[in-house]
């Protein structure tokens, strides 16, 4: 077994241990800003981060991949780096365990560290100071453009935090996508725009491919060997592992998909898990790309003619906006957020989600894809395997272990917002103006999935009936005391009460007849 630690000893000149996780991948990082030449950085790798949730293989050897690769660039640029590996046989397994052994090994005067992404990790931070005997310097993590202080500025005194209002000062604040006062292109949204199936005869581009080296090779094989259990294989792996390649990356999608990338975000095909997404979500979050030159790149593209406004100003949205906006929530409404419970949803999540074995062909195609890649899309995640979660009445605690665990782009601050608000309607309203319900209409025409499908979201024959629509209407029935009032679901009440009664009575003996089977 090779242990790989760069062991950097006490000197007259240490003053500072500086703390990097494995998602503050950053030469930005507040916790590396006036770093001093006697000072230490400790990495570390810790079964505690990689197990607390099973996390699928592949996102557990990109992080580990590219925490290794940050860590050689920096030693490459003269940084004392203590680096601990997970085989390393003196590996305690936990932040704070490698935090207390580094103290020991190097005396420093001071921890730094960048206020983490997680309530968990921060509440095992707030400990340390008085664990170790030296003061604990934790510093705003400074890659996002607001704050939570900025988040709770926005907030206050109002009963509605809608994500389109934040967005909008957003927008003002940054400059982006603004000519002068006024938005780019003469409207702030252009999501009517933005919502076209895919045409058979689209050619889609193929994503960047990034070769393993030896490092990337290690850790796969460390993962298949230490990770049984966990989702997918870590071979094949195929995320930008350092700062070079998440820049080829952000390259490939502002010069080859973001010009399409509008027309079909909502849009899902087959065997085709990626189409005009950027797929660079699991580099950000881990540090490797800043939220602002992306966002900038896409704004050049269109004043430089090279994308329509509608594909820029939807991308743009789901960074400036919709990321920034589930942080601000998550910081400002935990810890007691994940306890919401609207529905009183208690259902077990259905072996299917892990295995992907269903004859329903959306939810089999999105968890597949998921296996293989560690990715799925937003429609998916949200319409599809959310949709079903949120219409079968799936336990939201389960559910969003589900999403933490398998996304290689998923923590808890961007990935417990998404889920619970949005995906689920746990919070009652919080986040969504309403729940994000569909039939299998909706997702018939968005996608091709339903062409094989052993059900069929036209059929009224009870044996073929796609679940989504005996889902949906059951739903509806038996939350409706909760929804009934909601001014945007009037119209679906409406139709429900025309209905044949047979037809009701139908639907709903089936959904019941669907869930008792799950079980």
């Amino acid at each position: 077994m090779q242990i790989f630690i760069s062991r950097v000893f006490r000197t007259n000149t240490l003053t500072a241990l500086r703390f990097v996780p494995g998602d503050q991948l950053s030469r930005c990082i507040s916790s590396l800003d006036d770093l001093e030449s006697g000072d230490v950085v400790l990495m570390c790798e810790v079964m505690e981060e990689a197990t607390y949730v099973r996390h699928h293989k592949k996102k557990i050897a990109f992080i580990l991949s590219a925490m290794r690769h940050f860590a050689e660039g920096l030693k490459e640029d003269g940084v004392n780096v203590d680096y601990i590996r997970l085989d390393d046989p003196e590996n305690t397994g936990s932040f704070a365990g490698e935090l207390k052994r580094a103290v020991a090994r190097h005396g420093p005067d001071r921890v730094i560290v960048t206020h983490p992404g997680e309530w968990r990790v921060f509440e095992d931070m707030k400990k340390w100071e008085a664990d170790l005997g030296i003061p604990v310097e934790i510093r705003v993590d400074s890659r996002f453009f607001a704050t939570p202080k900025d988040f709770r500025q926005f907030a206050k005194g109002r009963k509605e935090l809608r994500m389109e209002w934040f967005y909008r000062d957003m927008r003002r604040k940054t400059g982006l996508l603004m000519d002068g006062d006024k938005p780019a292109g003469g409207a702030w949204n252009f999501d009517k725009e933005n919502r076209k199936s895919l045409p058979e005869n689209v050619k889609l581009p193929d994503p960047p491919v990034f070769e393993s080296d030896e490092t990337t090779r290690e850790v796969i094989r460390l993962v298949d060997s230490r990770f049984d259990g966990h989702m997918g294989e870590a071979q094949g792996m195929n995320f930008p592992v350092t700062r070079d390649e998440a820049l080829t990356a952000l390259d490939h999608f502002i010069e080859t998909c973001l010009p399409s990338f509008g027309d079909y975000q909502d849009a899902m095909k087959e065997g085709a898990p990626f189409l005009f997404h950027s797929l660079l979500s699991a580099p950000l979050n881990a540090g490797l790309l800043c939220p602002e030159e992306i966002c900038r790149k896409a704004e050049d593209a269109w004043r430089g003619g090279r994308a329509p406004i509608n594909a820029v100003e939807g991308f743009i949205r789901q960074i400036l906006g919709w990321r920034e906006y589930v942080r601000g929530i998550y910081w400002l409404k935990m810890p007691d957020y994940r306890k919401g419970n609207f529905f009183g949803a208690k259902r077990d999540l259905p072996w299917f989600y892990w295995s992907g074995e269903t004859d329903m062909a959306c939810m089999a195609a999105a968890i597949c894809e998921t296996w293989e890649n560690a990715y799925a899309h937003h429609i998916q995640r949200l319409m599809v395997t959310g949709n079903f979660a949120l219409l079968a009445g799936i336990d939201p605690a389960q559910v969003e272990e589900w999403y933490l665990a398998v996304y290689a782009d998923a923590y808890e601050w961007v990935e417990l917002p998404n889920t619970h608000g949005m995906a689920l309607f746990a919070d009652g309203g919080l986040m969504a103006s309403k729940p994000y319900a569909a039939s299998g209409n909706y997702i018939d025409r968005m996608s091709d999935y339903c062409a094989d499908c052993r059900y069929s979201a036209k059929s009224k024959d009870p044996e073929s009936l796609c679940p989504f629509n005996a889902l949906y209407w059951d739903f509806m029935a038996r939350n409706r005391d909760k929804l009934e009032g909601n001014p945007r679901l009037g119209m679906v009440y409406r139709t429900f009460d025309r209905m044949d009664e047979a037809r009701v009575d139908m639907l709903r003996k089936r959904a019941r007849e669907f869930l008792d089977a799950l079980e």
